[in-house]
């Protein structure tokens, strides 16, 4: 009888220590998640303040309208990739694909602000200042969200790699999530100087 109460409560022992490893893999996992949902919201203010700057912008750069659709067309490969990202975060080639469209997007951006330098109406325009001035802050805002699900992720993939978290991590199903970073070059990385 005592052999079999010992065995009960190795048995017992074990399934709450598995129950804990599980519970502990699904807690990370929500978290990456909820972070990737923070920086969602900023890139939506962010694909709405974009059609707002190119209005702006149009009226004073007649002739670029090339530059202007390219803008569009990145924001709207952006927005879909986002939407993707949203209901997967952390898959690895959703995640990717967000990068990519990311880095567009700010190569567009990039292009106008610089174009926007040979127009000194639009620079002194208010509407286009304060336009600036509200991307300027969501992308730190982005920044900051970005940070806090990099870390999550971290967190998350640190912790189903270990042992023996790593077996109840196979057996789930739990797994790896990428990181969201810059896809840039190290030249693209250099900060742009943009004035207005």
């Amino acid at each position: 009888m005592v052999p079999m109460l010992i065995t009960l409560g190795v048995l017992l022992l074990l399934g709450i220590i598995l129950a804990g490893m599980y519970n502990k893999l699904v807690a990370l996992r929500n978290r990456y998640k909820n972070s990737f949902a923070q920086i969602d919201v900023q890139l939506k203010r962010r694909y709405d303040l974009i059609p707002n700057l190119v209005e702006t912008a149009k009226g004073y750069m007649k002739h670029e309208r090339e530059t202007m659709e390219a803008v569009i067309q990145a924001r709207n490969q952006a927005v879909t990739a986002s939407q993707k990202a949203s209901g997967n975060p952390g898959e690895p080639a959703v995640m990717r694909d967000l990068m990519a469209a990311e880095t567009v997007l700010t190569g567009s951006l990039g292009k106008l602000f610089a174009l926007a330098e040979a127009y000194p109406d639009l620079k002194a325009n208010q509407n286009m200042m304060a336009l600036q001035e509200e991307l300027t802050s969501t992308e730190n805002r982005i920044a900051f969200a970005r940070q806090a699900f990099n870390d999550g992720v971290t967190e998350y993939n640190t912790s189903r790699e270990v042992f023996p978290r790593n077996i109840i991590a196979g057996m789930f199903n739990f797994g790896p999530a990428e990181l969201l970073q810059a896809t840039e070059s190290q030249e693209e990385r250099k900060a742009p100087k943009v004035a207005f």
